[in-house]
């Protein structure tokens, strides 16, 4: 099964979280490797829908409320980087959406 096309990817996660600098947990330095910045919002929110609709997800865990899934793949960068990453989603039982939650930097174990 895959993501559905109609999935959300919020801009507030790209541009108020993913791409911002933090003290802890900064995915921006990250993500930067591959060219995504705040002057490029859209281009790391392409390179997420394209994993999503390239990879499968993997069912993670289930609460009454939603069920998350995981994307393992690569995301394409805006200057030709790849980055080996983990693409976090929630299907929420509520309304039957699927929405993007976060991302984070894969490493096999």
């Amino acid at each position: 099964m895959k993501i559905p096309a109609d999935a959300i990817i919020p801009d507030e996660k790209i541009v108020d979280y993913l791409l911002v600098q933090k003290l802890r947990n900064n995915k921006s330095k990250f993500l930067a490797q591959a060219g995504f910045t705040q002057e490029n919002p859209e281009a790391l929110k392409t390179a997420i829908r394209s994993l999503a609709d390239e990879g499968e997800e993997i069912a993670d865990k289930t609460n009454e409320y939603e069920t998350f899934y995981q994307v393992i793949g690569e995301l394409v960068g805006a200057n030709g980087v790849n980055l080996p990453v983990v693409t976090i989603w929630v299907n929420r039982q509520g309304d039957g959406k699927f929405q993007f939650v976060t991302l984070k930097p894969y490493r096999e174990s």
